[in-house]
Parts: structure tokens; sequence; C-alpha cells
């Protein structure tokens, strides 16, 4: 089936294990809120709206504190990381994905994509592409302040399914307004790896 998501990956240690830890917490408390209230016979589309604004409430913290920047490397500061790192996101429409818009912040990526039903490679495969492609080039020009044995990205992604149009339109803006909103300088939101790809 095909599916619009938004995407986030982060730099490894951009959220402190302990912040992590009470995310993961908070997430697990609302997706077992919404169950019992299906086990008490709400219906499935009550249920479904009530696991979007888990999803929603979720995001928001994790995005808020990859934007506050508590802790760990901001790699993405530097224009040519960014570069290396946009090229890639692009690279996914050669394997079938639709890329709708994408911002790179200093330690963490999203990205709103397009998932057709048929893909010449999953989203988890390319992703693990994106992530050793990416972080072999990037390594290169961090390697005095990187160690070999260190990671560069944290395992895994955060994924938001995109529930229609009206969605998706909100979700590209506030990609275009996510370097104001973590305070980042002016230059953030003028550099083009704050994008909406039309097409």
């Amino acid at each position: 089936m095909d599916q619009t998501i938004l995407l986030t990956f982060r730099l490894h240690g951009s959220i402190p294990a302990s912040t992590g830890r009470e995310l993961k917490a908070g997430l697990r408390a609302a997706q077992e809120a919404v169950q019992a209230q299906a086990d008490a016979g709400a219906s499935p589309a009550e249920t479904a709206a009530a696991r979007q604004r888990a999803q929603k409430a979720f995001f928001a913290k994790y995005d808020a504190v990859l934007d506050r920047a508590p802790s760990g490397p901001r790699y993405f500061e530097l224009e040519q990381m960014a570069e290396v790192l946009a090229g890639e996101i692009m690279m996914l429409e050669e394997t079938g994905f639709t890329v709708h818009g994408f911002a790179i912040l200093p330690n963490h990526a999203h990205a709103v994509l397009h998932l057709p039903a048929r893909s010449s490679l999953s989203l988890a495969k390319s992703l693990d592409l994106l992530h050793l492609r990416s972080a072999t080039a990037c390594r290169r020009l961090v390697r005095p302040r990187l160690p070999p044995e260190a990671e560069f990205w944290q395992a895994g992604w955060h994924e938001y399914a995109v529930q229609d149009e009206v969605e998706l339109a909100r979700l590209l803006a506030y990609l275009k307004q996510q370097a104001q909103k973590a305070g980042l300088p002016a230059r953030f939101s003028e550099w083009p790896y704050i994008d909406e790809v039309i097409g």
C-alpha cells in the first residue's frame, strides 16, 4: 500500500540516554492508554485517532529535544557534511521513493517521503544504505574529531504516517520553519538544505 511518512534520523549521542528513556516511557504509557480505551469499547476510528494523537505528541517532544541539542555532535553545521546528506536523501528517489521535502539540522534530519507499494528496495534497506554511505563520506571530513570505532548515526529512525494532503502541506511548512524554531542563525533558513522538492 502506498504511504507517505515524515522520517527523522539523528546523529549518535544527540539525545542523552536518560532523556531517550523518558521519551520512550511516555510513548509507551500513551500507547497503553489508547489500548485501554480500545479494550473498553472505543470504536476503531476513535482508537486510530487516539494513536495518531499519541504519535504527534511524542514527535513534538522528541523533535524539541533535538532542536535544543542538549548534548552530542552537531556535524551538519559544516556545509560540506550537509551537502553529503542532502545528496543521499535525494538518492532515495532512485530506489522508487518520492522526496516531497527535507530539512537538515545540526544534529538530525527530517524527510517527507512517499513510499510506493512497490519499490526496488524496502524503506529499511534504503535507510541502512543512506546511513552507511553518508557516514562513510562524512567521517572523512571529521576524521580528527571522530575515532574510527565511534558511531556516526544513531541506530534506527522515527517515522510518522502522514494522514492526508492537508497534513502533508502542514508538515512541509513545518520543515521550512525548522531553522527558526531551533534558534539557528538566519543562514540556516537560507541555505539549500531546508528544501521543499516540487514534483
